[in-house]
Parts: C-alpha cells; structure tokens; sequence
C-alpha cells in the first residue's frame, strides 16, 4: 500500500478540499442536515476548532486546528466521510475496485490538505474559501451562499458584509 507523505503538526492548522467522487452530484448540500450532524459527532469524539469552511454540492473546503496534543486530521476525515455514506441510500455507481474493498463510492479516496504556515497563509485561504462558491458559479456574491463561514466572520465583525 502507497505511504503518502502527509503533515504531521500537533496543534497546527490544515487547509483541506475533500471531493465527492462523482463531482455532479449535490449530495452534501441536499443532506447537510446529516452533514453537520456527523461532523458535531466527530467533533465530540475527537475535537479540532472549524476556524473556516464552506460546504458546495460536491465538496467541502475548510481550515480546521487540531488540539495541541493530536496531529490526527486523517482520523477525523475517515470518521466523517463514513458516517456520512452510511447515512446514504445505496444507490450510488461503484467500480469494482471499490466493491472488491467494501467501499462506498460517495467520496474520492484521498484529499487535499496544507499546513497552513503563517497569519498570512491563514488569511489567503480564508480568503479562497469564502470566495469559492462566486468562483463556481453558485452565487453572484459571498454573502449569498448560506453553507460557509463567511456569515460568522461577518457577524464576529472579522469582515465586512459586502
């Protein structure tokens, strides 16, 4: 099995994308009630600080900071991603590969993942985080897109509204 290289900083801060593995679907904005539900679940059992997300039909980017004495994001990924496909009907395409694993073919396998580096990595992918639905084509402004952090930077006074 392939050992990808992958950060390892306790209490660091981690810019992720985690794609669905068929990108026309819109499965996590037409069930993000049992989105957040496996996410605050994870969250419970394994805690990391959501400092930005944003939630599109087909995939998720987010900054998350894990506590001081756990590097763990891989765990948590896998937690989520499980619990939110068994929440699913079983209607999805699988290749054999996947059936031969077990597996369900809601997510591509891996992710994206960065450590972020500085205040001004952090701010940078912020930034691209809560410009991506814009960037898709999913609404004409920020503040339109209900599924993101923005709203909560916007109300902490962090950022402007427009």
């Amino acid at each position: 099995m392939t050992n990808y290289r992958r950060s390892n900083v306790a209490g660091a801060s981690y810019f992720f994308t985690v794609n669905l593995a068929d990108r026309s679907q819109s499965l996590l904005t037409e069930h993000i009630a049992s989105l957040r539900s496996v996410f605050e679940y994870t969250r419970q059992r394994h805690p990391f600080t959501v400092d930005a997300f944003v939630i599109l039909p087909e995939h998720i980017h987010a900054i998350w900071t894990l506590p001081e004495s756990n590097s763990d994001f891989a765990l948590r990924w896998r937690l989520i991603k499980f619990a939110f496909s068994r929440s699913l009907p079983h209607v999805e395409n699988r290749s054999k590969s996947r059936i031969s694993k077990g597996e369900r073919g809601i997510w591509q396998r891996r992710y994206w993942e960065h450590l972020i580096r500085d205040e001004a990595d952090f701010a940078r992918h912020v930034d691209y985080i809560h410009i991506n639905p814009v960037k898709h084509g999913l609404v004409p402004r920020v503040v339109d897109w209900p599924l993101s952090s923005f709203h909560r930077y916007v109300r902490e006074g962090v950022v402007p509204i427009d």
